[in-house]
């Protein structure tokens, strides 16, 4: 069984945190970012440490537990370093810009795709076949590259699409020729 919700969370220097009314506020060099919480779960501050606090040992509050604690971590971690994920674009003529608030994106279809950015997320294009998804969120940052892959996802043949940068595509061999 996990420990994890019963781990202290260390509050960073210049990170201000406020916990009101079933929220955690968290404010830092990166951003602002609040979470609700569950009604049974609670967060206490003391001597610069968060604790998670569970009512019982049923298996919901075990479980909401731990992923409460996590996501705090996760908004601490996230307003001091910040979250990125890299994106590979592969293909003749793939390439992408920015432009405003919008990602233009050329991935062989017979017109470009133009992505909106949501609020709170960076992307930096860099040699045009790189992709640099960033943000205080971890969450928002791993949904938007999601999304920015599923618009062309990695085929297994010739592998052309856009994956992530640690991604392995499995690769299958064509059909044999006669």
């Amino acid at each position: 069984m996990s420990r994890i919700g019963r781990k202290p969370i260390p509050i960073p220097d210049r990170v201000k945190v406020e916990l009101a009314g079933g929220y955690v506020s968290v404010e830092g060099p990166k951003g602002k970012l609040s979470l609700r919480l569950h009604h049974s779960m609670v967060v206490k501050a003391e001597d610069n440490v968060l604790h998670c606090v569970r009512p019982s040992d049923n298996k919901l509050h075990r479980s909401l537990h731990g992923l409460t604690r996590t996501l705090v971590s996760n908004m601490l971690e996230g307003v001091t370093k910040g979250f990125e994920k890299k994106l590979e674009m592969i293909g003749v003529g793939y390439r992408a810009s920015v432009q405003g608030g919008h990602l233009t994106l050329m991935l062989g279809y017979s017109h470009p795709i133009v992505f909106p950015i949501p609020e709170g997320i960076k992307i930096g294009v860099e040699n045009q076949n790189l992709l640099t998804v960033s943000g205080p969120d971890k969450q928002q940052v791993g949904e938007v590259s999601a999304k920015l892959r599923s618009l062309r996802p990695p085929e297994p043949y010739k592998g052309k699409g856009v994956k992530y940068a640690n991604e392995r595509i499995r690769r299958k061999a064509g059909k044999a020729g006669a």
